[in-house]
């Protein structure tokens, strides 16, 4: 239940935040929003026991992101599992702790703009370059990490025995 609960708030925190926050290039603003794919990192360790239920659930998250914000059928669903396989290596071979999840939100950031760079310039659907690129992890990295470090406070917080029941 609490991973669908992160899901569910990251999706309309995008939502929200995308509307009300300008996010064009060349626009005045460090707050660009990804935080449902910084969600797909945090949830991992609810699935620990259920690896194949995690990777259904991001693929249909990536399904559902893109349904309601890129109109692009399973391009993210596909990125999103992609950052999941990372997500679920990072978690299992790495400890988590406040610091090193600063770290991590980086490397998602940075993983989802530069697989999404790298499909839109191989395809050539927007004329992309590094510059432009760069611009977008920096302006998202910001309000990413302070979301990630809020959510990851927000778990460790809640009771043992709520987590344990969560994904069976």
């Amino acid at each position: 239940m609490i991973p669908i609960i992160i899901i569910v708030i990251s999706l309309l925190f995008d939502g929200l935040l995308t509307n009300y926050l300008p996010y064009l290039v060349n626009d005045l603003s460090y707050f660009t929003p990804l935080f449902t794919v910084v969600s797909i990192f945090i949830i991992y360790p609810f699935y620990r026991k259920n690896n194949k239920k995690y990777f259904i659930t991001v693929f249909l998250l990536g399904f559902i992101y893109d349904l309601f914000y890129t109109n692009l059928l399973f391009y993210n669903a596909v990125i999103f599992l992609i950052i999941g396989i990372i997500s679920r290596f990072i978690n299992k071979n790495f400890e988590t702790s406040f610091l090193k999840l600063i770290i991590y939100t980086v490397i998602i950031v940075v993983l989802y703009e530069s697989i999404s760079a790298g499909i839109l310039f191989v395809f050539n659907i927007v004329p992309i370059s590094f510059d432009k690129l760069f611009y977008k992890i920096s302006h998202s990295l910001l309000l990413n990490i302070i979301y990630m470090e809020t959510i990851y406070i927000v778990i460790k917080i809640i009771p043992k025995k709520y987590k344990e029941i969560s994904i069976n």
